[in-house]
């Protein structure tokens, strides 16, 4: 049994039969994957039956953490969920911060996988001992933080962390979020779908087995340096202060904040809506994931309203994607969709994909139900937002995803769908980050920043680029030349904090996170013999056996693309005016790199 840095242990639960079974955690399996996202994935590739219904009883539910989760090592806080996906029908997972993984990590499960269905709306505890199966059909309808305060309170324990579906969940919207901190979200892929067909609202852990680490001393000296190394970073004060709604006003600085569902790039009410302003008008303090030292996470009162976040997605999602000129209604909507979790990014694009279609006529209000609705009509975005998660009406076709929901129209209209592979894009526009643009296209989860989170290219560090990628243009994101070597290394990097874990903004766009610093990590804490030679290839292998999952389920190189708007439709206007992506060259820059065959 592994008995350094891993808690050593899986935890098995059946809620057909309502038993559990725990196992020793192999070192020959988990090494090769390191732990994380890419342990998930890899138990899914080997058990899951690739044919099951993504909402029925043969869909595998797997929470997994990593080796240095709950350490001392800074912002090791994250854990993953992961599932085949109801939004996409392929891989799915999606991974959050806060103080659940921790908690879950003191338990000794490295992964808690879950099957089958329970006859019953339950909850779950976890601890050192076990798992205790608790019904719960009075929690229907609950929402996150008011499931949490009751399960800390029937158990007698505010200590105990919670990751909890809302009633979106419940319902079977395909891109349901599970929410666990009260407000840390794994919104993307509908992992809170995927609960709620198991007739799971909850999973609680409370552990007490401390991260025991091969060599104590030398990862201490390791994360001392980490740690001056984030405290001089160049970017610190602003992540600190703004944390990624720094990105409002950075964004759209040059020209690629999504506006009116990607119609523009520039937001003329920015400053109304910018990270700034709420920093400064409604913050009340700073927030902190386990053991970080950047605190980037806001605790904010609107009005009545109180809450943490918004995050990037969510604050330019129910603002200018959506023409909402209202900072306290995107706060407001920020606390209610993390309380009836559901993801915002997904959200948003149904929202903002009905108002461009109404604008253009290609849907009228009597295909939905009378429904009519244009840019920042607040009422209407929280009608909307009901509608979806108690899947009223036409709410009820909304639920199952955006590209979905446009099969009933016409191919016009179905083409304005800003999605790859049937999840919705992310708040940058690619004609002005040329590696994001790639790695929405190649992600295994569909349009997603975070499986590479190439953030390098908008640093204009052009010396490093030269060394790193063998062209200065890999720095500039205007320019597709190196962009494929860049997504390939920061992709890497990205699987690695997933896998350890600890936070992207931290690890990766801070670039505090190397291969050789994580293998220093690795022995110290683990004792195994990790190299950064090794990590390459491990981590190259893992991103293979991504690829690998999603063909079996049926996608081929013709599903690595972009919609149409962003090939054809240059933007109009700001700092990346004329600007589209030529992404099938990305592409097949990108396909070399791996050695895959189209």
């Amino acid at each position: 049994m592994l008995e350094n840095g891993y808690g050593g242990q899986i935890l098995r639960v059946n809620l057909n039969e309502r038993k559990f079974q725990v196992e020793p955690l192999d070192s020959s399996w988990i090494k090769p994957v390191i732990g994380g996202r890419a342990a998930n994935s890899k138990r899914l590739f080997e058990e899951l039956d690739m044919d099951c219904e993504p909402l029925g009883p043969d869909n595998i539910l797997i929470f997994g953490v990593g080796p240095l989760t709950g350490s001392f090592l800074t912002a090791s806080a994250y854990y993953t969920v992961s599932a085949k996906s109801p939004l996409t029908g392929i891989l799915g997972d999606s991974a959050a911060g806060g103080q659940f993984g921790a908690e879950m990590k003191l338990t000794g499960f490295d992964q808690i996988i879950i099957t089958g269905k329970a006859d019953n709306l339950i909850y779950l505890l976890v601890t050192d001992g076990g798992v205790k199966f608790v019904d719960c059909p009075e929690y229907r309808g609950k929402k996150i933080v008011e499931t949490t305060e009751i399960i800390r309170r029937e158990q007698g324990d505010i200590a105990i962390q919670v990751a909890a579906i809302g009633p979106a969940g419940e319902n079977g919207v395909a891109f349901a979020a599970v929410v666990s901190s009260g407000n840390r979200v794994n919104g993307r892929t509908g992992m809170g779908a995927v609960m709620g067909s198991k007739n799971l609202k909850a999973l609680a852990v409370r552990g007490s087995k401390p991260v025991e680490l091969a060599d104590p001393l030398a990862f201490l000296a390791a994360n001392r340096k980490i740690d001056q190394d984030i405290l001089n970073h160049t970017e610190y004060t602003k992540r600190h202060n703004l944390g990624t709604t720094m990105l409002m006003k950075d964004l759209n600085s040059i020209g690629i904040l999504p506006t009116n569902h990607f119609q523009g790039g520039v937001c003329s009410y920015v400053d109304e809506i910018s990270g700034q302003r709420l920093a400064s008008s409604f913050k009340v303090k700073n927030k902190s994931c386990f053991n970080c030292n950047v605190h980037c996470s806001r605790y904010y009162l609107a009005g009545d309203q109180e809450a943490e976040g918004p995050e990037f997605e969510t604050l330019c999602g129910f603002t200018s994607r959506i023409g909402n000129q209202s900072l306290p209604f995107a706060l407001e909507m920020n606390a209610y969709l993390n309380q009836i979790g559901m993801d915002s990014i997904s959200t948003s694009e149904v929202i903002g994909w009905i108002m461009e279609c109404q604008e253009k006529g290609l849907i009228h209000p009597k295909d939905l139900d009378g429904f009519s609705i244009t840019w920042g009509e607040k009422e209407k975005i929280q009608q909307i937002v009901d509608m979806i998660a108690f899947r009223r009406g036409i709410g009820d076709e909304m639920a199952k995803g955006t590209k979905k929901l446009a099969e009933r129209f016409c191919e016009e209209a179905q083409k304005l769908v800003m999605h790859v592979k049937g999840l919705d894009i992310i708040c940058g526009d690619p004609r002005g980050i040329k590696a994001y643009g790639l790695t929405y296209a190649i992600a295994s989860r569909g349009a997603d920043h975070l499986r590479a989170e190439p953030y390098f290219e908008l640093t204009n560090r052009k010396e490093e680029s030269m060394k790193r990628f063998g062209t200065e243009k890999a720095a500039d994101r205007l320019e597709e030349e190196g962009k494929a070597a860049l997504v390939s290394y920061s992709e890497k990097i990205a699987l690695l904090t997933d896998c350890l874990t600890m936070c992207k903004n931290i690890g990766l766009c801070m670039d505090i996170l190397s291969l050789e610093r994580a293998s220093s990590l690795l022995r110290a804490g683990t004792g195994l013999d990790y190299t950064s030679e090794y990590l390459a290839k491990i981590l190259a292998d893992a991103i293979d056996l991504d690829h690998a999952f999603n063909r079996r389920l049926g996608m081929t190189r013709k599903d690595d693309t972009l919609p149409e708007r962003f090939q054809k439709e240059p933007l109009a206007k700001g700092p990346t005016k004329g600007m589209t992506v030529d992404i099938g060259k990305m592409v097949n820059e990108y396909y070399k790199i791996h050695l895959w065959e189209d």
